[in-house]
């Protein structure tokens, strides 16, 4: 099979066609991702504190590039398209590691579903895509009577160099770090551009 790697218009309706390119035109949210799920989902991603060995097994979401995140998010409106930004938190709770936690990853959404009827079409959606075994998706689908919706994406790039709160803070990507993203938050398209540069930086 043969793709043709020139730069052209981005794909938003369907980014696999023109995977790996991602559009300017297109919105970008911030998400935070629990360092226990992280790297789980992210091998690529891997911290020089974490060993690659332990994520060295074939696991079926390490190696997919099309992957699944399972939210709760009071913001819903994703599209396909859309620009996501991975934050490794510091810690598995929501509050600040101003040094430890960090933006590693960049992903793609491919499509958001959210009228999800019961739990066996839950757990059939997000398949081998998540980081969560069956019984933990039975699990986190009972936790609460706000029933989570799942967003698919694409792996696009994990980020070389990468800014830690305190730098998301200063630069205003998250300007309140009393006031931590819990679900999908949107950023400007200077926060995102001030991120990249960043991450390419020796």
């Amino acid at each position: 099979m043969i793709r043709d790697f020139r730069r052209g218009e981005v794909n938003l309706e369907n980014p696999k066609l023109t995977y790996p390119y991602v559009s300017r035109q297109s919105d970008v949210y911030i998400v935070p991702i629990y360092p226990k799920y992280h790297t789980n989902l992210f091998p690529d991603s891997v911290l020089r504190t974490e060993s690659p060995l332990d994520f060295a097994e074939n696991a079926p979401q390490r190696n997919a590039l099309s992957k699944v995140y399972i939210c709760r998010s009071r913001f819903k409106n994703l599209k396909s398209g859309n620009r996501i930004v991975f934050y490794r938190t510091g810690k598995d709770t929501p509050g600040p590691a101003i040094h430890t936690g960090v933006a590693t990853t960049i992903g793609v959404v491919e499509s958001v579903v959210t009228d999800i009827k019961d739990e066996q079409t839950f757990i059939a959606l997000c398949g081998k895509r998540s980081v969560f075994t069956v019984a933990q998706l039975k699990e986190y689908w009972n936790y609460s009577k706000a029933r989570p919706f799942i967003v698919n994406f694409l792996f696009v790039h994990s980020l070389e160099k990468r800014p830690n709160l305190q730098w998301l803070n200063k630069n205003g990507v998250i300007p309140d770090i009393n006031d931590m993203p819990r679900g999908f938050r949107k950023i400007s398209e200077e926060n995102f551009t001030n991120i990249v540069t960043y991450s390419r930086r020796k």
